[in-house]
């Protein structure tokens, strides 16, 4: 049986082990990538089932970031989980004015977690968008 493809999106090294070894502990398959612009090429190219983000990266920032990936056909159906030591309420206000700003009124992410992270919260969030695409979950 194929593992399910998480990919996980942020530049610190620390989150990103952590978060992958989380994954792979419950039976996905981790992808990682450090920036934003290696991010996107990965989320084409892999099509994972869910995508953790997080918002201040180096090259092409999560937000942008964000915006790129449910704007393009290839991946605006990828769930979207947004992690960051950014306040969720200054997040939302950016991307409303971008929407404004841009004229592009995208659709809000899956969910928005600060940092650091619950494991639970962030495996039960994840479980829950791989159940809504018809998925067969591995036990947590």
């Amino acid at each position: 049986m194929e593992k399910r493809k998480i990919l996980v999106i942020d530049d610190e090294l620390d989150m990103r082990t952590f978060l992958s070894t989380l994954f792979e502990t419950k039976g996905y398959k981790p992808l990682v990538a450090a920036d934003g612009l290696e991010g996107l090429q990965k989320a084409k190219d892999a099509k994972p089932e869910v995508i953790i983000l997080d918002v201040m990266m180096p090259k092409e920032g999560g937000i942008h970031l964000y915006r790129n990936l449910k704007s393009d056909p290839m991946t605006k159906d990828i769930p979207v989980i947004m992690l960051s030591g950014i306040a969720r309420k200054t997040f939302f206000y950016s991307q409303n004015v971008l929407n404004r700003y841009t004229g592009q009124s995208l659709p809000e992410p899956e969910a928005y977690i600060e940092k650091p992270p619950e494991p639970e919260e962030l495996l039960e969030l994840t479980q829950k968008f791989l159940k809504t695409k018809g998925e067969k979950l591995p036990v947590v």
